[in-house]
């Protein structure tokens, strides 16, 4: 390879991908093979993942607004291309839970409804709060979708309970969530952001969020007549919230963020994610075949 054809490709090369955020372009397709309950046959615990799968398309657009805001003020070529990156991989994310939040929803599990109503409470954050405000509700919410991303990541029992083609989607979302989870968090302390702010919008953020799934979960359940299945929704919800339920576990994670010196970076998962890129993109990667080219054609 000349020097010329060197430099040629390193300018396709996505912006993102030179930080380790590469905005990969995937092509999941859920319609007609997707079990009704994909995570462990359970319909609490599927239609949970479902609720917060129904969430990210207009919380993904939310964090990117807020973060692509303050893109000019960013002066560190390495920061900016990590910007570049993460905005390329929440629209990807967008994309996919998109298309499988439609497959839930021609099944009768009405994930759009969730979203539709997401809008207008995060465009009334958007109208009450200041710019640097909803940026540290991003980076809250980023270590929460961080947090449970490398727990996914790490757990293999977690990992096998999903149904394959889904979980591979859940997969991808983890990891690049945790390739992009310093970004928001980066971009906030640029731009004056301060502990006060960002510990006090994390305690409204997490209010807020439980209050909202828990809603929206119950709204799931009762529209598939399992709201009082009482004895196999608490077992279920156990296993989320019990002594050393999914969640329970993560406790001590999501309290890090309230140390002053907090950095995403605290929690290393440097070579967690080395092993899921093979794992998932490597030559035998699992995901291989639903990456696309830039072009549009899978990638061989």
């Amino acid at each position: 390879m000349t020097a010329a054809t060197a430099a040629a490709a390193t300018h396709r090369k996505p912006l993102g991908a030179s930080v380790n955020i590469p905005p990969r372009r995937m092509d999941f397709e859920f319609d007609g093979k997707t079990p009704r309950y994909w995570y462990d046959n359970d319909a609490f615990l599927s239609l949970y993942w479902t609720t917060l799968s129904a969430l990210f398309p207009e919380g993904e657009r939310f964090f990117v607004d807020s973060v692509r805001h303050f893109r000019d003020q960013i002066t560190d070529p390495v920061l900016k291309a990590q910007i570049a990156g993460f905005i390329g991989q929440e629209a990807m994310h967008t994309k996919e839970h998109e298309t499988i939040n439609a497959a839930m929803t021609k099944m009768g599990i009405d994930a759009n409804r969730i979203d539709r109503q997401l809008k207008p409470i995060l465009g009334f954050v958007r109208k009450v709060t200041t710019k640097r405000m909803q940026l540290a509700v991003t980076c809250a919410l980023e270590h929460f979708t961080a947090t449970i991303a490398e727990q996914l990541l790490r757990d293999p029992d977690h990992a096998a309970k999903g149904e394959p083609e889904v979980m591979g989607l859940w997969l991808w979302h983890a990891l690049e969530e945790n390739e992009h989870k310093t970004v928001a968090y980066d971009v906030y302390q640029q731009v004056g952001g301060n502990y006060a702010e960002r510990a006090g919008l994390m305690v409204a953020a997490t209010v807020i969020f439980l209050g909202l799934t828990t809603y929206w979960h119950g709204t799931l359940l009762a529209q598939e007549g399992k709201l009082f299945d009482v004895r196999r929704n608490l077992k279920s919800a156990a296993y989320l919230w019990g002594r050393n339920g999914l969640f329970t576990r993560l406790a001590p994670q999501y309290l890090d963020y309230y140390k002053p010196g907090f950095h995403p970076n605290d929690h290393d998962t440097r070579v967690l994610l080395e092993e899921w890129r093979e794992k998932l993109f490597g030559a035998d990667g699992l995901l291989r075949d639903q990456v696309k080219k830039p072009n549009g054609k899978p990638f061989h």
